[in-house]
């Protein structure tokens, strides 16, 4: 449970509504002009390239004619795929831009589906109304992970399936590359050339960095705690909230489930110096079970 009072809770909530309307899940993944059909092919082709897994896990066609839910629709790549297999679906989000996007691009394909603007732990349904609730990256930035877990059990169906990914605590991503090589480097950002060193080494965006660095100066003891090292780190800078879980906490959450797996996805291996491009694609796979970012928690109800 968060520790934050309603009011801090409320205004953190908000943070969080403004940074990702602005910065839209998965939009840094191409060039191409925001919401044209050349946006959208290029967001999806990296999005199944690097994580492939998720076509596996989820199984779209397995959905078809049910009701699914949502939560956190982005750019409304995993809900074309939904709706592209026949299922009744519904996404929703707590930014205004992704909502419209989504919408704008299930017309654009000519595939049905609906949007609607949701909190995603106070969600505006009735008890028992899906088959699958889906979310995937989205439930670790709100102030009460374990809240949206008890909204998801109590909208889905008696039997009904939810199927959420978290960023996972026992990750290469999150020991060996955010909190070793990510904090190391950071301490260049403390000199002026600071960013442009960085980023020559790493391909970082040096306007990012130099974020970063405004960000490290004004408050050094902040920056480098954990928590905020955390939310700095993950999905650009100036992110207000992150949150990593073990596999047992992630468990814990959903204790009411009557049946849970957890997978483990997803190496991020371009974060792993010298060895990570030359990776064989069975060693990768191997690794990204153990040490993979993406914890998925499969419930059922």
């Amino acid at each position: 449970m968060s520790s934050l009072s309603a009011t801090e809770a409320q205004q953190l909530k908000e943070q969080v509504r403004r940074f990702w309307n602005a910065n839209p899940c998965g939009m840094k993944f191409t060039e191409a002009e925001f919401g044209t059909r050349a946006f959208f092919d290029a967001v999806e082709e990296h999005r199944y390239r690097t994580e492939g897994h998720i076509k596996t896990v989820v199984d779209f066609p397995r959905w078809k004619d049910r009701q699914v839910l949502e939560i956190g629709c982005g750019l409304g790549t995993d809900g074309l795929q939904f709706a592209r297999a026949g299922a009744d679906y519904l996404g929703v989000d707590l930014t205004e831009t992704a909502v419209k996007t989504t919408e704008s691009r299930l017309r654009m394909y000519g595939v049905p589906g609906r949007t609607q603007q949701a909190d995603a732990e106070n969600l505006p349904f009735a008890d028992n109304s899906f088959d699958l609730v889906y979310s995937h990256g989205v439930l670790h930035h709100t102030p009460d992970t374990p809240q949206t877990i008890r909204e998801v059990y109590r909208v889905l169906r008696p039997e009904g399936t939810a199927m959420i990914m978290l960023y996972h605590r026992n990750s290469y991503n999150y020991y060996g590359n955010i909190m070793f090589f990510r904090r190391l480097g950071s301490q260049l950002l403390r000199f002026s050339w600071g960013p442009k060193a960085v980023s020559a080494v790493t391909g970082e965006d040096c306007t990012r960095l130099e974020e970063l660095r405004a960000r490290m100066l004004r408050d050094p003891q902040r920056f480098f705690s954990a928590a905020e090292f955390l939310n700095q780190n993950t999905d650009g800078a100036g992110n207000p909230l992150a949150r990593v879980y073990s596999r047992s906490e992630a468990a814990a959450m959903f204790h009411q489930f009557s049946e849970v797996e957890t997978q483990v996805h997803f190496l991020n291996k371009r974060w792993i110096p010298l060895l990570g491009s030359i990776l064989p694609q069975r060693v990768e796979l191997n690794l990204a079970h153990r040490w993979g970012w993406h914890l998925w928690i499969i419930g059922k109800k």
